[in-house]
């Protein structure tokens, strides 16, 4: 810090001819909020408060160093009389860069009050402030102002768009916006493969993933690409898609960093690679939390708890600071494994890394006592917990209920999920189904019948095979094939 306020001293010798590219270029040399302040004291010293290209370069540095720089960012921002659309814009991408996001909607909307048309910048960062917001009415009406301004074609607000409604779970509007981009890039494909991802359409963004290598302006994917689909992939258990990424990778020299190198790690967990997903793990270099993660979930869910509970202490041990995603890992592995005295262990152990304790940790535990037959304890546990039980919680009761065939406390959980989660038929099928276990048929009819009368959908199940072409779902009964007659009179020749 010293040498640039020393650099700032040497520039800011006897000039009488200081214009705006030489305060811009002051600014330009500060590093820290320090140097940022005094060269502001150079501007208002020398009578420039009031110039807008100025301005505009202070807000951003202010805004840049985020936490409570953005307010000194605003006032700067008020002190102007007349700010024009790109110090406008400076001011709403601090905002929806750092938050508070509602304060970036606030401006945009002073800014239309004030006369100023946005600009094809002014719609992207207003639109990501929208979707941190999940603002979905607002966004729609802002989506109306750039159709009117004959923005909304335009590829910079395309993109904004098509990740705001993907945030806001409304994936088929995002994709007509995606389809009616004229000439999409990288960012669009990505954009609409991580909508389809983080919103469950997994088939639908490895479909998208294929589609894009036909897009001859698109040379193949980027690193944010990979990061993207390879949830869905893993989610899919898509071995071969899991080898030609990694393929991919090493003849790109794109490197396994963090961020690919967890995806890697969670697909091949997921098709029962273990030694490979160890594999990429030994060769990460600058391993974080979420690759740590990773690998003890894969330990964890392959039933290696002792590999897992061993990975955590030499992350301990490594410096870095466990999360609340990695004791969960933690806690389910040993409530699978049935270790309930190195779960409570755990669980207790979070205290000692400032871990605040979620209702999904508290679920694990119940679930621990659970499956070793202590139900007694995991009501005296809920009865205790210093939040409120939730469905994960009163889930897991249920599900050590049926387990241990203990009726009377499955309809007291029963009663509470059917509030806490009224549309999850699941909950009602298991009471269902130990009704039917104990003879008590009419009221199994009974919670079916409150299924039917309330439309509840139960999730279809499906099975899952792979083939050269792929993929291919198929259900129960499914007639969906173009060669159903034909496959149904080969089964008939078959018995």
């Amino acid at each position: 810090m010293r040498g640039v306020s020393r650099r700032l001293q040497q520039i800011l010798g006897p000039n009488p001819h200081r214009d705006s590219f030489y305060y811009t270029d002051l600014l330009h040399l500060c590093k820290t909020t320090n140097s940022i302040k005094e060269a502001h004291a150079h501007v208002i010293v020398g009578g420039h408060e009031q110039d807008p290209f100025i301005a505009t370069k202070l807000v951003d540095k202010y805004a840049h160093f985020a936490g409570s720089n953005i307010e000194h960012a605003r006032k700067v921002f008020d002190n102007l009389s007349e700010p024009d659309v790109f110090c406008w814009n400076v001011v709403i991408k601090g905002y929806a860069n750092v938050g508070p996001f509602a304060e970036a909607l606030k401006v945009y909307d002073e800014m239309l009050c004030s006369g100023t048309l946005p600009n094809r910048y002014t719609y992207p960062f207003v639109l990501k402030a929208c979707g941190a917001e999940r603002a979905s009415q607002k966004g729609q009406v802002i989506h109306g102002h750039a159709v009117k301004c004959g923005l909304n074609l335009d590829l910079f607000v395309g993109n904004a768009l098509v990740a705001f409604y993907a945030k806001c779970q409304e994936v088929e509007v995002s994709r007509k916006v995606f389809d009616e981009i004229p000439h999409r890039d990288i960012v669009s494909w990505n954009s609409m493969i991580s909508g389809y991802s983080t919103n469950g359409c997994v088939d639908d963004a490895i479909r998208l993933f294929y589609d894009m290598f036909r897009d001859d302006q698109i040379g193949g994917p980027d690193h944010a690409t990979l990061v993207t689909v390879l949830p869905a992939f893993a989610q899919v258990a898509d071995i071969h898609a899991g080898y030609w990424i990694h393929c991919f990778v090493v003849k790109t020299g794109m490197g396994l960093d963090p961020a690919v190198g967890s995806g890697l790690i969670s697909l091949y967990s997921n098709c029962g690679y273990i030694s490979m997903a160890r594999a990429i793990f030994d060769q990460i270099s600058d391993r974080n939390v979420i690759v740590w993660n990773a690998i003890i979930r894969c330990y964890g869910m392959h039933g290696l708890t002792q590999e897992a509970l061993s990975l955590f202490h030499e992350l301990v041990e490594a410096g870095l600071h466990p999360d609340g995603i990695l004791f969960l890992c933690l806690l389910s592995a040993c409530s699978h494994a049935g270790l309930l005295e190195q779960g409570w262990h755990i669980f207790h152990t979070m205290e000692t890394y400032g871990v605040v304790k979620s209702e999904a940790h508290y679920a694990c535990i119940v679930d621990l006592l659970g499956r070793a037959g202590d139900l007694e304890k995991a009501v005296e546990f809920i009865q205790s917990m210093p939040i409120l039980p939730g469905k994960n919680v009163y889930g897991a009761l249920l599900g050590a209920c049926r387990i241990h065939k203990n009726m009377e406390l499955a309809e007291l959980a029963a009663q509470k999920l059917f509030v806490l989660d009224p549309h999850n038929a699941g909950r009602y099928v298991i009471l269902a189904q130990m009704y039917e276990d104990v003879g008590r048929w009419q009221d199994a009819a009974g919670v079916r019948k409150v299924v039917k009368e309330k439309e509840i959908k139960k999730p279809i199940g499906y099975s899952s095979v792979e083939l050269e072409s792929g993929h291919k779902k198929f259900g129960v009964n499914d007639e969906t094939h173009p060669f159903t007659p034909q496959i149904f009179q080969s089964l008939l020749k078959l018995r």
